[in-house]
């Protein structure tokens, strides 16, 4: 299977509708690539929280069309990253939409953990409560957005909900990127599963951001990883070696704790 992770940088100089248009064209460069991944709140920046409010958009907006469009021309998988949703009752979510080859969407994911305390995305923003799954004819991908990696419950329920693959969208910021690649390897190896963890470049909102994409076999290994400045990480991996490395190695039976109580 081959994956694309896009890692495009949010300059505050380039307006939103040339960014979506940019990254249209960054995915339909990606044909060949079975998924191709892009990064959260690529559209404003994620910590750009002083434009949410003014950039956010209905879920079938134009970051759902471009994307849409994008992924049929390209024939790819496509993790759209997130955006700035506004449902209709008016609640702003952090969203990520996933698409099937022939633009079609296949998901929605609301990201459940927000970041900031007390403040930006944490205040601003609703919770989503659904852990979601994504079938692929090679893989089962498992949703996560940036700041839920440092939940490993999520990740736990998600590979209990069939997931093999976990990809996470993230803006996360260069001052924790050791934090960053640490929890990347730790949600591959006790979940037994790839890791395809996908990152902004550049600064927004005076925030220098990591980068550093990172893709981890089921064993931790790091397959590879990107630098600190935009650019397309793609890698080919085997999706049978999550099977393979669970029967080899069953830590996954041996579990004791946080199972469901037989029926």
């Amino acid at each position: 299977m081959r994956a694309s992770l896009i890692q495009i940088a949010v300059d505050p100089d380039e307006s939103v509708e040339a960014r979506r248009q940019r990254a249209a064209s960054l995915v339909v460069a990606q044909r060949g690539s079975d998924l191709v991944v892009l990064p959260e709140l690529w559209p404003v920046g994620a910590f750009a929280y002083t434009v949410f409010e003014e950039e956010a958009e209905p879920l079938q907006g134009p970051t759902h069309e471009v994307m849409a469009k994008a992924a049929a021309e390209a024939g790819v998988w496509l993790h759209a990253g997130s955006f700035v949703e506004r449902a209709p009752d008016g609640t702003l979510y952090n969203t990520t939409l996933v698409f099937a080859p022939d633009g079609g969407r296949s998901a929605v994911y609301r990201k459940i953990h927000r970041f900031g305390f007390d403040k930006g995305e944490a205040v601003m923003m609703g919770a989503g409560e659904e852990l979601v799954t994504v079938a692929l004819p090679q893989t089962t991908l498992g949703l996560a957005t940036c700041y839920d990696l440092r939940f490993p419950e999520q990740f736990r329920g998600l590979v209990d909900a069939g997931a093999e693959t976990l990809v996470v969208a993230a803006g996360w910021p260069e001052r924790r990127r050791a934090h960053w690649t640490l929890l990347a390897q730790a949600r591959a190896v006790e979940n037994q599963a790839y890791v395809l963890a996908v990152g902004t470049a550049g600064t927004h909102a005076d925030i220098p951001q990591a980068g550093h994409s990172i893709v981890v076999d089921p064993w931790g290994e790091v397959l590879a990883e990107a630098g600190s400045d935009e650019e397309t990480l793609t890698v080919e991996f085997d999706p049978a070696k999550v099977g393979a490395t669970r029967e080899q190695f069953p830590a996954l039976k041996d579990r004791r704790l946080g199972l469901a109580p037989p029926s």
